[in-house]
């Protein structure tokens, strides 16, 4: 029965943002699919492949088909890809001669690999708006505690006085790089897969290179050569989602170290319902802290299966392409979840001088901060330019 069917939200939705979910959700993946078919049909009919009004109707049909995801799904898993059962129904939906025209010179992988670059592309904005908050809301918390002393630790240890700032320009310094990075690289390969059986755009008459320029300028994607076997592209947008999270959780490690009662430097905002405990009413737990801490333990194993799958095999792989989307959808959905957490505490961090001070004092090594006013001054005017 459908209502014994396994959802995962009580898995992901404390990890990720309902945001993130919607953009890999089932019924988006679907409408993804029939737009790459959609797309195709008319950038051939644009290109005298196929006819317009075969073309149209195959279009319509894209706009008009409804798929339940959980039959395709049980469809695709015998299949062994989405591709299969969702063009069955699509040729059927078509029908007549017209049929023929449906997929005309595409592949499986093409369908998969151009739906989730659209997905990359969509979830990158989503990801890059958090880091984006994150990153203005600690220049500004850099600036103000530019010169207040603090100690400094090493080895988790007291070390020499620094300037409380310098810690929160480093941070901002390091999701900015991480922002940097994931925005360049999803540019340069969030592209549209169009290659046919084995890459060579057969069975488009010469026109392969004019369809995909028209298939991407429709679907929004960048366009380029087939990639089916080259997948460096989703290795990088993915060690850039691993390298962000990683950022993400250095902040998020030193935010809890100085929310320890025995610091008290430092603590998320207070909102209510979170933080808690279940045991102890007293307690007031660094949750945010915790998501984006959970989310890099997770995110460099995830990062290494995309680079294990660099080695495919010839003109497409077996295995290792097809282990790649449900990877990159994961370190979005933490990516997703440690952004927007980090995020809402860089915006209402509380930051106790008096602690501060009082640490300080008790260290006995001075006030000496050397020249961090001037390094954190560095950093916020290189993120500000």
């Amino acid at each position: 029965m459908a209502d014994d069917r396994m959802t995962d939200l009580l898995r992901t939705r404390p990890v990720t943002t309902p945001a993130m979910l919607a953009v890999f959700s089932d019924r988006t993946t679907i409408a993804h699919a029939l737009a790459f078919e959609s797309a195709l049909a008319r950038a051939q009919a644009g290109t005298g492949v196929i006819p317009p009004d075969i073309a149209q109707a195959i279009a319509d049909a894209c706009a008009n088909l409804v798929i339940d995801p959980a039959e395709l799904a049980d469809e695709a898993a015998l299949a062994g890809t989405l591709a299969i059962p969702l063009v069955a129904r699509l040729r059927a939906a078509v029908g007549g001669e017209a049929a023929a025209a449906v997929h005309k010179g595409a592949t499986s992988q093409d369908v998969t690999d151009t739906v989730l670059m659209l997905q990359a592309r969509a979830a990158a904005d989503l990801v890059l708006a958090d880091l984006t908050r994150a990153t203005v809301a600690l220049a500004d918390l850099a600036a103000r505690h530019a010169e207040t002393p603090a100690i400094g630790r090493t080895l988790l240890q007291d070390a020499l006085p620094v300037a409380f700032g310098l810690r929160i320009a480093h941070w901002m310094a390091g999701i900015e790089d991480a922002a940097t990075r994931l925005r360049r690289d999803v540019a340069d390969h969030a592209l549209i897969q169009l290659g046919g059986a084995a890459g060579s755009r057969a069975g488009l008459n010469g026109t392969g290179e004019a369809v995909a320029a028209h298939m991407a300028h429709m679907l929004g994607l960048g366009t380029g050569a087939p990639w089916h076997a080259r997948r460096i592209g989703i290795a990088a947008i993915g060690t850039s989602l691993a390298i962000a999270i990683g950022a993400l959780g250095k902040m998020a490690r030193d935010v809890a170290l100085l929310s320890q009662n025995a610091v008290g430097e430092a603590r998320e905002p207070a909102v209510a319902g979170r933080g808690g405990s279940s045991a102890m009413a007293h307690k007031r737990n660094p949750t945010g802290c915790q998501v984006a801490l959970s989310a890099a333990t997770r995110a460099p194993g995830l990062a290494a299966s995309l680079l294990g799958g660099l080695p495919q095999e010839e003109e497409r792989g077996l295995g290792g392409w097809q282990a790649e989307t449900p990877v990159l959808a994961d370190l979005f959905l933490l990516a997703a979840g440690s952004a927007a957490a980090m995020a809402d505490i860089a915006e209402g961090l509380e930051i106790d001088a008096p602690a501060i001070a009082r640490n300080l004092a008790a260290a006995g090594i001075g006030t000496d901060i050397g020249d961090s006013a001037a390094i954190v001054r560095a950093l916020i005017t290189r993120q500000q330019g």
